[in-house]
Formats: C-alpha cells, structure tokens, sequence
C-alpha cells in the first residue's frame, strides 16, 4: 500500500511540473443571512457551485490569456468571495469579490447564470495585469467582459457588435470591440494582456496589429455599418 502511494503522489507531481498546476485556495461566505438576498443565494446557488465556478473561471481565464505557467500568472494564493448586502452588483480589490446580496435578491432573470457571468468578470480582474495602473479603466473593464463573453455568459441586454461611442468605453462595448480585435489576430487578447504586466501603451495596437487602436475603431464600426 505505501509503494502504491509512492507511485500516486509521483504520478500527481509530474502532472502538476507538466500542467504548470498552481495552488489556489477558495473561500465562500454568505454574510447576508436571512435577507431576501441571502435566502436567495443559498436557495438557487450555494457555497459549493460558487466555490466551483471560481475554480472553473480560474482555469478559464487562464486559458483565455494563454498562461500555461504560474510564472507567467500573478501570484494569487487565495480568492475570497462574500456575498453581502451593499450597494452595486459586485467589486473585486485585494483578492476578494464581493457581491450584493440585495442584486442577487431583486434581479428579475436567470439568477444562477447572471452571478456565474458576474464571477467570470469579477475574477478576471483579480489575475489581469493592468499595466502597473496607467491602463485605462475603459480597457480594464472591457478585458473583463470580453472573458464573460468567450465564456457564453454575455446577458441579452449588452450592446451588439458595432454599437458604442468609444473602443475604451468599458464593459460591454469594449469587449465587442476586443472580441473583434481578437478576430483579427487570434490570441489578441492574450497578448495585450501580457503586454500590461509592466505598463501600458496605446502603441500595443499598432505592435500587435498594425494599426492604431482609432482607426481599429473606425475600421470596426464601418464593418457593422455604424
């Protein structure tokens, strides 16, 4: 029996060298009791999917940045999620997401996979690079739906292609104009991402594409006829 747990743990350490596995530890807790919202989330959601859906967009996002290594991630050694009664849909700072209970409670849809699509975006921004602080908020945001948007959890209401003022308007415009950059040069966003671990330029979009991020907009909008 030992010489069989021998042979397993190597199995799982070779695994791990070959799989670039990197230990990440997740917790879940529901500060917001009894309050419709609470009551909702441990009805309809749970601390077990939660914990498994931050799993599942951890390794998610990963892919989608092409992180194959834990050199090439940010050293994150544990993600707190709380659900609480607060103001907004959600935040993430200091390796911790918080989501309001009180949205949770009053949305009006498919809860489970609003919350699912709310993580994918939440946890985007606690392993992105921002470029130090200089990327702009517009990008950081955009980044983080255009994850939710590979992921098939984009909600009805968000803009279709083409539709926006500006490429760094954030959220859901942004990640339909990422998505379309990415349909250009496949691993686009991966690579601009990569790109942000020490700063951030506009010139990535020329580095990577040949153009300025202005007329990639422009040249956007004319394929959609807006």
């Amino acid at each position: 029996m030992a010489s069989r747990h021998i042979v397993l743990l190597s199995c799982f350490v070779f695994l791990a060298a070959q799989h670039g596995i990197q230990a990440v530890e997740y917790e879940v807790t529901n500060n917001a009791g009894s309050s419709a919202g609470g009551v909702r989330f441990t009805n309809e959601i749970g601390i077990p999917y939660s914990r498994q859906t931050l799993v599942s967009a951890t390794d998610f996002i990963w892919g989608v940045f092409q992180q194959n290594t834990p050199e090439e991630r940010k050293t994150v050694q544990k993600v707190s999620l709380i659900i609480e009664n607060t103001n907004g849909v959600a935040y993430a700072s200091n390796n911790e997401i918080h989501v309001n209970a009180n949205y949770i409670g009053s949305y009006s849809g498919d809860v489970k996979s609003e919350f699912t699509g709310v993580l994918y975006h939440e946890m985007t921004h606690i392993w992105q690079w921002n470029g130090n602080g200089q990327t702009p908020g517009g990008l950081i945001e955009g980044i983080a739906d255009y994850v939710r948007l590979k992921a098939n959890y984009a909600p009805s209401h968000w803009v279709k292609p083409g539709q926006g003022n500006r490429w760094d308007q954030g959220y859901d415009v942004t990640a339909r104009f990422l998505d379309y950059c990415n349909s250009l040069r496949n691993g686009f966003v991966a690579e601009l991402n990569k790109k942000m671990r020490s700063g951030y330029s506009a010139d990535f979009f020329v580095e990577l594409l040949g153009k300025t991020v202005d007329q990639l907009w422009t040249d956007y909008k004319a394929k959609y006829g807006n």
